[in-house]
């Protein structure tokens, strides 16, 4: 069930939600201090949906903890996962530069999760006052619009086991070494859906990858890469 919370007791809460994200934490303390007095605690539940498409556009959503899930579906029902928010991503953003606008996803609970909202009317008034915030959501948004077209060109022109070595890749943090484990930052059938193919494919991808020794499938999603250097030279 989705609860709402507000109130002098949930201030230390939003203070701590608008630190978490890049947009605000250049911020001085006074200044977070009074963003976080406009906003609004919500709380959903694995499974919930915190907005759907067609619905009114006019908040910025902040994962306080948490996961969701956002995608789309097309014409024909299909879901085309857009991308994970963990603690500290932000979504709502085209509503501050475009009053009156829908939303295009779905966005969904993927576990308990506690989220800060932020109306678009305060926003606004926050970013007349610190115009470097704007900057900073421009950065941002620019940001997502590189990873879209670039996953929008991969399925195009990649086959699915370019697309999934590359996004393996991705996943490797820096400093890792040549021989990293990874964990997989959401399910196998979401990452069907982000690669555009179906969770049968990405199941038989991984088997071939570990065939060919260059994976070894862990448990909880870990996934450990022998040779980093001979994975990438498997691209076709």
């Amino acid at each position: 069930m989705l609860e709402q919370s507000q109130g002098c007791h949930h201030h230390r809460g939003h203070a701590e939600c608008v630190r978490l994200v890049p947009i605000f934490n250049h911020l001085e303390d006074r200044q977070m201090d009074m963003i976080a007095e406009s906003a609004k605690t919500l709380h959903l539940q694995k499974g919930e949906l915190l907005f759907r498409a067609g619905e009114e556009d006019d908040t910025l959503y902040i994962i306080n903890s948490g996961k969701v899930r956002i995608y789309r579906l097309s014409d024909s029902g299909k879901e085309q996962l857009v991308r994970i928010l963990n603690p500290g991503d932000f979504t709502g953003e085209v509503a501050i530069f475009q009053p009156g606008s829908v939303h295009e996803n779905y966005a969904e609970a993927l576990q308990n999760t506690s989220i800060c909202l932020i109306k678009q009317e305060d926003l606004q008034k926050y970013l007349l006052a610190y115009p470097q915030i704007s900057l900073r959501i421009l950065s941002e948004v620019t940001m997502r619009l590189k990873e879209s077209e670039k996953q929008t060109t991969q399925v195009a022109i990649e086959n699915v086991e370019s697309r999934l070595i590359s996004f393996l890749a991705e996943c490797v943090e820096k400093g890792s070494g040549n021989s990293p484990t990874i964990t997989l930052p959401m399910s196998r059938k979401d990452l069907a859906s982000y690669l555009g193919t179906t969770p049968e494919t990405i199941s038989r991808k991984f088997t071939s990858l570990e065939q060919h020794g260059l994976i070894k499938q862990l448990p909880k999603k870990k996934i450990k890469i022998p040779d980093l250097d001979q994975l990438l030279l498997h691209v076709d």
